[in-house]
């Protein structure tokens, strides 16, 4: 079975049972509308006013990320969240079919795919045959787009190899044979534990998490705290980052909107304290897991990893193997410096996954891909767009797609 028949019957699975009834649902209004032209023409204009007022309201993305638009965009993301009818916020998202997943990795990566994926079908189209000035194009074009200098070297070399092996002389499909090749890459960089290392339930799991300020830390704390309680789990966050101003509100507000507990203390106080009291209060109430958040003042990196490795300490003294995960919250939207963030957090303390947030608000999403190749660290989670269930369990499968929709869809139909 080839490549694409294989990442199909993986990512394009046919809807759950609640797409189906929904799908029926829709159906059954139609069938039952006297005059179903005029009778559609309204939802049609209700759509394209929910269009405009989503591409007005959507948050700027910029390169370099302020504190204060970062502190705007998570209010705003959790009044969205105050005002969805509890049933939707039940319902939707964790448990969706593996086909509407699929989607929102293929929507999430519009920015980058538009990007890179028109320059690829560019050479496509002006290379009609395989040859070594083809390959110097594709190089630029990987490079462009932050796959990262080693990645692509490696990526090319293999590619030459199965050019020669199979003998392919022409461009037709070679976007397919790209994918392969970059899952491949993915997967060997090391061991795929994307899944959250949870303890079982009685057991208490800590996950800690770290990062530089305005990459989105408290959204995506929130975020997974709103996953994991849909997941049956009780959660309680811990206010650990006690130096960035409004950072303990912004946490309490999450708190509130997805229904935890949140341990802190005054501002300005020992971020090992606040964890200390977090870890008791977590074992006194049967918590299943403990989320703590942590300051993220990279201009005072000494004082800084000092207080990580501080807190670490806390932790593991007071329950035994934990924390269990150390999550580094980057940013996608700023490219290389995403990996030197990385590289620094990694010295340290113990980074077990990454959390990439804002994919969908960049064009150089092969970032993914260089973090994953350069440090050997599994990317666990992507943040896709803005609303609760766009952040999502990276899958390398979905991510190449994501990233090649369109030809690969295309190569699919031609097969079958």
């Amino acid at each position: 079975m080839s490549f694409l028949k294989r990442m199909k019957e993986k990512l394009m699975g046919g809807p759950s049972k609640e797409e189906v009834k929904e799908s029926e649902q829709q159906v059954e209004e139609v069938v039952e509308t006297e005059e179903p032209v005029q009778a559609e023409l309204p939802a049609v204009e209700e759509v394209k006013e929910q269009e405009v007022v989503e591409e007005t309201t959507k948050p700027v993305e910029e390169e370099t990320v302020e504190t204060v638009q970062e502190e705007k965009r998570e209010v705003a993301i959790v009044e969205e969240v105050k005002d969805e009818p509890e049933a939707e916020k039940e319902s939707k998202g964790w448990f969706r079919s593996a086909f509407s997943i699929t989607e929102k990795f293929k929507s999430g990566l519009t920015k980058t795919r538009d990007s890179f994926t028109s320059k690829v079908n560019d050479l496509v189209a002006r290379y009609r045959t395989v040859d070594e000035d083809f390959f110097e194009e594709l190089e630029e074009v990987l490079l462009q787009a932050d796959v990262g200098f080693e990645t692509v070297m490696e990526l090319t070399e293999i590619l030459r190899y199965e050019v020669q092996k199979k003998n392919i002389k022409s461009t037709d499909g070679i976007q397919a044979l790209i994918s392969e090749k970059l899952v491949e890459i993915y997967e060997k960089a090391g061991d795929d534990h994307i899944e959250l290392n949870l303890q079982p339930k009685g057991e208490l799991t800590v996950i800690l998490f770290v990062g530089v300020n305005g990459v989105g830390k408290t959204t995506t704390i929130g975020k997974l705290a709103h996953r994991l309680k849909s997941e049956g789990r009780s959660v309680m966050l811990a206010a650990g980052d006690t130096f960035r101003a409004g950072a303990i509100d912004q946490l309490q507000v999450w708190g509130d909107r997805v229904g935890v507990e949140v341990i802190k203390q005054s501002e300005g106080s020992d971020p090992a304290a606040v964890m200390y009291d977090a870890v008791h209060a977590a074992k006194n109430r049967g918590v299943d897991v403990l989320i703590c958040d942590t300051a993220g003042r990279l201009q005072n990196k000494v004082n800084l990893m000092k207080e990580l490795e501080k807190v670490h300490r806390v932790i593991s003294r007071e329950v035994p193997n934990a924390p269990h995960e150390v999550l580094l919250a980057l940013d996608a939207t700023t490219g290389q410096n995403a990996l030197i963030q990385a590289q620094t957090f990694k010295e340290a303390t113990n980074v077990t996954g990454i959390v990439l947030t804002k994919l969908d608000g960049t064009a150089k999403g092969g970032i993914v891909i260089a973090i994953r190749n350069k440090l050997h660290i599994p990317v666990k989670f992507v943040g896709l767009g803005e609303k609760m269930d766009d952040l999502q369990p990276f899958d390398p499968e979905r991510y190449v797609y994501g990233l090649f929709a369109d030809a690969l869809d295309e190569q699919l139909k031609e097969e079958e």
